[in-house]
């Protein structure tokens, strides 16, 4: 993680809410706004870094992760918003690509990375397990039960079912980092030191500098929301010129407010800190459905806006094979480069048959 304070980490923010506020007032490219949307997304994870190198694992790896759901959180509701009704899936599709994005894509990298550099990684097994079967039951009940139950027609939950299991969902999101951060904090940390960690002879920040970037990162994150809102007309438009399905609508958000954690995850691959590449991969996808099911089902029940959680027959292989693999390849504490070969397959898979139904 980084510990040091960049200068474009200090400018985005900034520059981000001064293009925000000419855009009410004039056009916009929409190349430069995308920039702005980037570079603060990156700003936005540095400053979260900055922040993990304070408090230490695993606390650094939440709080990364539930940077990341806020700024998806965000995308997410404000292009539910600009698109009304025509938004029914995008949560949907948004929490699958990210869970197959983090599972197949991230881990497999990490996995792949870290066996050709040192033949074979290990990890504290308990605490990957208690994430999966976290994980496993979140998925199940928001993306899958949705198409078997019958108070509503189709994959749609009734309005009670949605507030059950958004409550359900945050309750059990909740009791998972209650046992990650307090209880049994132990199995979630490195078996060992790393001599390879790349950032092993830096300082932590100061308090100052912590409360600075904390203030920066409130910044980033309500500049990428405010972005989101003015590119949400954009994107969904391109997709549609392009003849792609919706679901990449979905795809794009995940990638891009993933894109930044998975350079952090894979560093920390490479630095045979696997357990931390760990940490932040499924830790994000917990906080994901966690946090953004129960936030897109109360904006449904507020706002009347419709919402489809269930995923279609493909889909529910892809996931299904996707949690079997996942613990079975994790199952052991000891990676090598054919498990991260195998995620990878299905990942490309999962990008090839979302283009191509």
């Amino acid at each position: 993680m980084a510990t040091a304070f960049r200068h474009w980490t200090w400018a985005s923010p900034f520059i981000a809410w001064l293009l925000i506020a000419a855009s009410i007032a004039t056009p916009i490219l929409t190349l430069l706004l995308v920039a702005a949307l980037i570079v603060t997304v990156l700003a936005a994870v540095h400053h979260a870094e900055l922040v993990a190198d304070r408090v230490g694992e695993p606390f650094g790896t939440f709080i990364l992760a539930v940077a990341v759901t806020i700024i998806e959180l965000g995308l997410i509701l404000t292009l539910m918003l600009a698109a009304g009704e025509g938004a029914a899936t995008l949560a949907r599709d948004t929490v699958f690509a990210a869970v197959m994005i983090i599972l197949n894509g991230l881990v497999g990298v990490c996995i792949l990375v870290g066996g050709l550099r040192y033949r074979e990684q290990i990890f504290q097994q308990t605490g990957v397990s208690a994430s999966l079967a976290t994980l496993s039951a979140l998925t199940v009940l928001t993306l899958v039960l949705p198409n078997f139950t019958t108070s509503e027609p189709g994959p749609l939950y009734a309005p009670s079912q949605l507030g059950f299991v958004a409550v359900v969902s945050f309750l059990l999101y909740a009791t998972f980092v209650s046992v990650q951060t307090v209880r049994h904090r132990g199995y979630f940390l490195p078996t060992k030191p790393s001599v390879h960690d790349f950032d092993a002879n830096e300082v932590p920040p100061s308090v100052p500098h912590t409360l600075i970037s904390s203030v920066l990162l409130l910044a980033c994150l309500g500049a990428v929301v405010l972005l989101a809102k003015t590119l949400a007309p954009a994107i969904t438009a391109a997709v549609a010129n392009a003849g792609a399905p919706n679901s990449i609508v979905g795809v794009i958000i995940a990638a891009l407010v993933l894109l930044p954690e998975s350079v952090s995850a894979t560093r920390a691959a490479l630095a045979d800190r696997l357990q931390t590449s760990l940490n932040l991969g499924l830790g994000s996808a917990l906080a994901t459905i966690g946090l953004t099911i129960p936030a897109v089902a109360a904006l449904s029940l507020i706002a009347g806006l419709p919402i489809s959680l269930g995923l279609d027959a493909r889909s529910v292989i892809l996931l299904f094979l996707t949690l079997i693999v996942a613990t079975l390849s994790l199952g052991t504490g000891r990676t090598t480069v054919l498990q991260g070969a195998i995620h990878l397959v299905i990942f490309g898979v999962y990008l090839f048959t979302t283009v191509v139904p």
